[in-house]
């Protein structure tokens, strides 16, 4: 396969940010995971660059990716490397949780927007930010808590300029309706992949809505195995790998789907923008169903 394949077709983002829908996702550029020793901060930049020279121009990334040292940080790394940004690049981060100096965090309150948005406007050297997640929870769905004020308060900065679009993260459809009545949500982003399929009626929901539904770890995040073998089988009818049918499968589910697969190898980065050229057939997708 090509991997220079030109990305899937794209997604205007809250109507009026074309992006294609297969993306990148910036967690293992200071580190293989979410904390960890820190990687070669030049190959880091590298990837990056050929994030941009493949054609993908939607990142998403936030203050708090960062070795465990704090020495190699995701942002700084995207400002390095690409600052002044190309005019079509879409940067999408988070917010709420907060870290202290000893490496312990909290969840972040509405009283802390104004800093965590103040640090990725600096951090990544911009006087307005794209798009702004409210991350609620950690790994599981908060299930009866209120995003309300933690909400409300990324809704005004928004209307003050620095903010230009809102998308929610970790959610259900009670927080996503909750959301919706404070401020615009352009999209969602929460645990969805092959083999983790629960949220099919949010995804259907923010389809009808027009709004973009992006997975974390849409290859699994490195928990399990995702492929039970029938990703396998498709991808050897495309000469494919079974991560790029993960991936094509991800991208035919919607067409409100972006997908952000993750990488600190330029190598990986190539194989899964080449996912985005695969076009699974009907018999694929009755054996992925």
């Amino acid at each position: 396969m090509d991997s220079s394949a030109t990305p899937s077709p794209e997604f205007r983002l809250g109507g009026d940010l074309s992006i294609n829908r297969l993306g990148f996702g910036a967690m293992r550029l200071p580190c293989n995971g979410f904390r960890g020793p820190a990687r070669d901060p030049e190959t880091g930049r590298a990837v990056l660059r050929r994030v941009v020279e493949l054609g993908v121009n939607l990142i998403d990334t936030a203050d708090f990716y960062q070795s465990s040292d704090g020495v190699v940080r995701a942002n700084a790394l995207i400002r390095e490397a690409l600052h002044p940004y190309p005019s079509n690049l879409v940067i999408a981060t988070k917010v709420g949780v907060v870290f202290n100096p000893d490496g312990s965090h909290r969840p972040a309150t509405g009283g802390d927007m104004r800093k965590l948005v103040e640090e990725n406007l600096a951090s990544l050297g911009v006087n307005r930010l794209d798009l702004v997640y409210l991350r609620i929870g950690e790994m599981t769905v908060p299930h009866g808590e209120s995003l309300a004020e933690r909400f409300g308060a990324l809704a005004a900065l928004r209307e003050e300029g620095l903010i230009r679009h809102l998308g929610i993260s970790n959610v259900d459809i009670g927080h996503f309706n909750e959301a919706r009545a404070i401020a615009p949500v352009v999209a969602v982003q929460n645990n969805f992949h092959f083999a983790r399929r629960e949220d099919r009626s949010l995804l259907q929901t923010c389809e009808e809505s027009g709004i973009a539904f992006c997975p974390f770890f849409p290859l699994g995040g490195g928990v399990g195995e995702i492929d039970d073998g029938r990703l396998t089988r498709v991808a050897k009818r495309h000469g494919a790998t079974p991560v790029q049918a993960a991936l094509a499968w991800l991208l035919a589910s919607s067409p409100a789907m972006l997908a952000i697969p993750g990488t600190g190898s330029v190598r990986h980065l190539e194989e899964n923008v080449a996912a985005g050229g695969i076009r699974l057939t009907e018999e694929d997708h009755a054996e992925l169903a």
